[in-house]
């Protein structure tokens, strides 16, 4: 109980009053067919809800996903459904809510590890969740994209597809690039569902959604890009017309170069916009690379839920020995010393009453669990402490991935 305010999971019956009340504190308008795709994608048994009488005033839900994590595949809880009423803020409930949803993982021995996208930054880092994955909001002027001399473009085509041929194709594609990009999650029907719905007022004033599929010359579908329209003047009068790309994905470097090629193709507009990852290889391929400018946000969360389930989930770089003391006071089960070692494919993570080499708190560990924050600059802010000279350099490149961490969703995560 908090506050005199009961936990549990809701109903079917109370399902839309819900999701509405929830849509309700982040200002949004839900229909009855966005009300129709969640449900089909919520397991009612994993939610929370906190209620006022019969009335909910609170809530949270979590979505299992499988993220490709570095050198693995891994179970994860999306945490979405968020909100309590403004009615009711400010008496604990959302901190009761996350408390229980992170002791039932645990006590249940389900996903070691919750992920989420939160609506603001300094709500979760004292829940334990550390930014793991940063998108980059690029802004391409299209009438400076002259790509480099002997940019391979490959022997392929680009083709427009209408929606129904596009889906199980681009399907396919999604799946194999996002096997191998860490950060990307795995997608169900119900999830490309959500990923693929056009309902007129969440366009935001543009166009249906496009889909071009990029083709290799024996047909096989090796890229695609879905996109929309948009129109307009500034105040003083300055074209803002742009195309808005949802998502793009290749399986090949030519593949990657052809899509960008065919959208700095599009006539009538001046601008390109586009969510990509920090380390996009867009502008390597311009000779202009000032033609892409581009701002970095946090998007993913991390939050380790079990640590010694949780660390040998993934691969590391380097060979690794260390003994790692966190710092948990949510989750007091994961506070104390973590023996973790790793070499290959053999990774463990036990107990142990050995002197620590690195002291930290349990939502760094989640910021640099993907491989793109390093513990190196958290160590820089503070948030890292060494205790045995050389533990942070090892460990720091021992958690490094190949590529920053990316999820393509934008700020959907874990609707699809």
């Amino acid at each position: 109980m908090v506050d005199h305010h009961p936990l549990r999971p809701i109903t079917d019956d109370e399902f839309e009053a819900w999701a509405r009340m929830i849509a309700d504190t982040y200002g949004m308008d839900r229909s009855g067919e966005e009300i129709a795709n969640q449900r089909a994608a919520t397991d009612l048994s994993r939610t929370i809800a906190a209620f006022d009488q019969e009335v909910p005033v609170g809530g949270v839900s979590l979505y299992p996903r499988t993220l490709t994590v570095p050198g693995a595949h891994v179970p994860v809880a999306g945490v979405a459904s968020v909100g309590v009423a403004p009615t009711h803020r400010r008496r604990g409930i959302l901190t009761a809510m996350m408390r229980r949803q992170l002791a039932d993982l645990h006590e249940q021995g389900r996903e070691p590890i919750a992920v989420l996208r939160p609506s603001e930054a300094a709500i979760y880092g004292r829940y334990g969740y550390g930014p793991a994955t940063r998108g980059n909001r690029i802004r391409c002027e299209k009438r400076s994209m002259s790509f480099r001399p002997g940019t391979d473009f490959g022997d392929g085509s680009v083709r427009l597809v209408d929606r129904a041929q596009a889906r199980p194709l681009i399907e396919k594609i999604y799946d194999e690039v996002g096997a191998a990009s860490v950060g990307w999650p795995d997608r169900a029907d119900c999830h490309w569902n959500v990923r693929l719905s056009d309902e007129p007022h969440a366009r935001g004033g543009a166009t249906l959604q496009r889909f071009a599929l990029h083709r290799e010359p024996d047909g096989q579908a090796t890229g695609y890009v879905c996109y929309r329209h948009k129109g307009g003047l500034d105040a003083l009068g300055n074209d803002t017309s742009a195309v808005l790309v949802d998502e793009l994905a290749a399986v090949s470097r030519s593949a990657y170069a052809a899509l960008w090629r065919f959208l700095a193709g599009i006539d009538l507009v001046r601008w390109i916009e586009y969510e990509g990852a920090v380390d996009e290889p867009l502008p390597h391929m311009l000779t202009d690379p000032r033609s892409v400018r581009s701002s970095a946000v946090d998007r993913l969360w991390v939050r380790l839920a079990d640590v010694d389930r949780a660390l040998p989930a993934r691969r590391y770089s380097a060979p690794l020995d260390i003994v790692l003391d966190v710092d948990d006071a949510f989750c007091p089960w994961n506070a104390g010393r973590h023996h973790l070692r790793a070499d290959g494919d053999a990774v463990s993570c036990e107990r142990t009453k050995a002197s620590a080499d690195l002291q930290l708190g349990v939502a760094e560990l989640g910021a640099a669990f993907l491989g793109g924050t390093t513990l190196t600059s958290l160590a820089a802010a503070g948030l890292v402490r060494e205790l045995r000279p050389g533990a942070l350099a090892q460990a720091s490149a021992a958690f490094r991935g190949v590529r920053e961490p990316f999820y393509p969703g934008g700020w959907a995560f874990p609707l699809y």
